[in-house]
């Protein structure tokens, strides 16, 4: 299983990014796969999860309304749509799923088991 986060960068308050997680080992078509934040000093956090069987979505309070988790079947990706940034969103992104989890809201407030490298998210002026 292989995860290959992407797409982060520097960007003002305000601002879009969007972000992909490419997937090798497995096809999005049954596990819960989503992005979970870590800021400086703090816990790794679920903010965006899927669940690839169904698309239901579970999003945190945090970036509810403002954040966007889909994915593309024949791209096997995973994005992240991420709009109206705030400095509060800074983090290193992680793409993360468990194989043996379908549900998002699970997944989400649990962790997952397979990781990949994060992206680097900055939102500042």
């Amino acid at each position: 299983v292989q995860l290959q986060a992407s797409g982060g960068g520097l960007v003002q308050p305000g601002g879009y990014l969007r972000l992909s997680c490419a997937v090798t080992g497995f096809t999005l078509n049954r596990p819960a796969i989503g992005w979970f934040r870590q800021a400086p000093g703090k816990e790794r956090e679920g903010v965006s999860c899927l669940s690839t069987n169904n698309d239901i979505t579970h999003y945190s309070d945090s970036v509810k309304g403002r954040f966007t988790v889909s994915r593309d079947a024949a791209k096997n990706t995973v994005y992240l749509q991420m709009t109206d940034l705030r400095p509060e969103d800074t983090g290193v992104y992680y793409c993360g799923a468990d194989l043996g989890q379908s549900s998002s809201y699970v997944l989400c407030n649990r962790r997952a088991k397979d990781w990949g490298h994060g992206t680097q998210v900055t939102v500042s002026s």
